[in-house]
């Protein structure tokens, strides 16, 4: 399985637990998420260090050697998930076990994994449990490393990793352990450097001196873009992960709805803006965002944007409506478990229409202030 993949999914059950309020569902769902959380230790965290380091696949379909800063921010997500989950079963043994593992991830990753601007990744080939990839490759039978191949992994490491660049999904776990209701699962001020990081070194308004060999067609020439991933303090690897060089408007919009949660509304919007502008109907289709297949799934993490801008959610479990505005006065949409409808806020006063179903607010949270609902 993929690493960001199976521990997003762990923090997409606690979200799902937290939209619905079915704590039954919840208590039949947590043996299997145990399972996999315990898997995703046994596999990538053998030593317990709080951190993936073992060859992880991943989401760019290649595995990563060593800790880095994209996993490890969704491992952490995900310990915070099972936690929160298991302290509402009253699962203390396991929320003690994770609690320990979150402690050292956290310390770990804020230190050993941040360059005072932004995190990155530690290559690493030995002290792992998995073969040295250097060592196997002296042994191999098949003829799978040539000579050029075997000094570029002795020099560099194994291939398609990103090492010391700065890339735009480095933080994602926290981007989604955010909008699953979730706390920053580390530093907030490390997370929003990060993310400005991104913006300056990876954003881009015209891409014409840019040299992509993978799929330019999705932003070229005189247009815009975010790529996935820049070396600004240099060591840029001779094999970077294959789509290091190219722009993909999912990861845009999750960047830019992490930047306005963070509160840089304006560094959320040059993004949006210079994606739509490619996708105006002159040269490609307005609603069909096309990556790896026409009408690409990772776009849809744009409903981010409306998160990001009015912080505007629902918990079904405490009947809580969040909103947090970074926009000033507003009317957002609201979907629910039982119904939808629109959330108001203006003049400091936060209020609800329901236009199907029913929604059973209790509480508001404006931003951090909790209050009776009326």
């Amino acid at each position: 399985p993929a690493a960001d993949g199976q521990l997003g999914g762990i923090m997409k059950v606690y979200r799902d637990w937290r939209i619905s309020g079915d704590n039954e569902w919840l208590k039949k769902m947590y043996p299997m998420v145990k399972k996999s959380m315990d898997y995703c230790i046994t596999t990538w965290d053998p030593k317990s260090k709080g951190v993936i380091e073992e060859p992880h696949h991943n989401t760019y379909d290649i595995e990563f050697w060593g800790p880095d800063g994209m996993c490890t921010s969704f491992y952490l997500g995900a310990l915070s998930a099972i936690m929160e989950m298991g302290r509402f079963l009253k699962k203390n043994k396991d929320v003690a076990t994770y609690k320990a593992l979150y402690d050292k991830g956290k310390k770990l990753i804020e230190t050993e994994l941040y360059n005072g601007t932004y995190f990155y990744q530690k290559i690493q080939v030995s002290g792992l449990n998995a073969p040295n990839p250097i060592e196997a490759s002296v042994k191999s039978m098949g003829g799978d490393y040539s000579e050029e191949a075997r000094k570029l992994l002795e020099k560099e490491g194994p291939k398609y990793q990103y090492g010391t660049g700065c890339l735009s999904d480095g933080v994602l776990g926290a981007w989604i352990a955010n909008v699953c209701g979730l706390p920053d699962p580390f530093d907030t001020e490390k997370i929003k450097s990060h993310l400005l990081a991104v913006h300056k070194h990876n954003f881009k308004l015209d891409l014409s001196e840019h040299a992509n060999p993978q799929r330019p067609s999705y932003a070229l020439g005189k247009e815009g873009g975010l790529l996935l991933c820049s070396w600004p303090q240099g060591g840029k690897l001779s094999l970077p992960f294959v789509y290091s060089d190219e722009v993909w408007t999912g990861i845009e919009y999750q960047v830019a709805s992490h930047l306005m949660l963070m509160g840089k509304v304006k560094e959320g919007l040059d993004i949006v803006r210079t994606c739509r502008n490619r996708y105006d109907g002159r040269v490609r289709n307005p609603f069909n965002e096309y990556e790896c297949g026409h009408w690409y799934a990772r776009a849809l993490s744009s409903y981010g944007l409306l998160q990001g801008l009015t912080g505007v959610r629902f918990d079904a479990v405490s009947k809580t409506l969040y909103v947090d505005s970074k926009v000033g006065d507003f009317k957002s949409f609201l979907s629910t478990e039982t119904g939808f409808g629109t959330v108001s806020y203006a003049n400091g006063k936060v209020s609800l229409q329901v236009a199907q179903g029913t929604i059973l607010v209790k509480k508001v949270n404006l931003s951090g202030k909790v209050s009776d609902f009326s």
